[in-house]
């Protein structure tokens, strides 16, 4: 993975520190192509990983990159599944019958209706698989190495105890589109357990890391011990913890911290893109003449 990944919760309103932040971002980025201007800065700034949600006008941003091959030949899409606003809405809209319907195949989706909850149950997995599928057409031709679980799943799945869903999302995404799986989590240790359990060598996790502990379900200090002695390869996400933490001063905590391979950030503006790579590949290099 690369060091730096560009994320996508700028582009749909989503701000932790305010709510007229994410008003003004929602105007700034009404237009797909200002989302495009924006891929283009972080690309020039020496980022070429998208890390973005399955929302629906990603697919207009995969529309572009793949008419575009020789911009983007070197740019790599991560998916992050499933975008759960997607399907509420699609509820609303649609009601339960057709949003399934419209989701899932015809063949399958009748079989549900003559089988009930007893082949609900029974091929769970195989509606995952459908589902992962029904996610990824948007990318098709489209460089997508690393495929992520959103941590609204990720930790439901983990509390309900339901470890063979999770390892088999990770078997799929391996035997399906020849991709790893990433796993985005608010519980760093619980989940590494759980995948070490289930034979998953080095998995990716995409986590919060920050030094004040937010969104971190265990503490720092556990955080810390963790990433000191197991083996993983870590996506450090929210470093800010929500704008609590200046950015200087949370990038170089992260950055002299062992098995971080990727950090994520999103961002709306030329200047802070380039100060936060900037920031990055400082302390990289203070970190190497430690």
């Amino acid at each position: 993975m690369d060091r730096i990944l560009f994320g996508d919760n700028q582009f749909f309103a989503v701000n932790h520190i305010s709510d007229e932040k994410s008003r003004a971002q929602a105007i700034k980025f009404k237009d797909d192509k200002a989302i495009i201007n924006t891929l283009d800065i972080a690309i020039e700034a020496g980022i070429n990983t998208f890390m973005c949600t399955t929302h629906d006008r990603i697919a207009n941003v995969c529309n572009y990159v793949r008419s575009n091959p020789d911009k983007y030949k070197d740019f790599k899409i991560y998916p992050c599944m499933p975008y759960a606003h997607k399907y509420a809405n699609a509820v609303t809209e649609l009601g339960y019958v057709d949003t399934l319907r419209q989701y899932i195949p015809g063949n399958f989706f009748n079989s549900l209706f003559k089988g009930g909850i007893a082949v609900l149950s029974k091929d769970f997995l195989s509606i995952m698989e459908l589902l992962i599928d029904a996610e990824m057409k948007m990318f098709k031709g489209i460089n997508t190495p690393v495929i992520w679980l959103q941590n609204v799943i990720t930790d439901l799945l983990l509390g309900l105890g339901m470890k063979d869903i999770l390892l088999g999302f990770h078997h799929y995404v391996k035997k399906k589109y020849d991709a790893e799986a990433g796993f985005i989590t608010m519980n760093m240790p619980k989940l590494l357990t759980v995948l070490e359990d289930g034979g998953v060598e080095n998995p990716i996790i995409c986590t919060s890391i920050n030094k004040v502990g937010f969104r971190m379900s265990g503490g720092v200090a556990l955080y810390e011990e963790t990433l000191k002695t197991k083996r993983l390869r870590v996506v450090a996400m929210q470093v800010l913890a929500g704008g609590a933490i200046p950015s200087k001063e949370a990038i170089e905590y992260v950055c002299n911290l062992p098995n971080i391979e990727s950090i994520l950030f999103g961002a709306s503006s030329k200047s802070h893109i380039l100060e936060t790579v900037h920031n990055i590949n400082y302390f990289d290099e203070m970190h190497k003449t430690i």
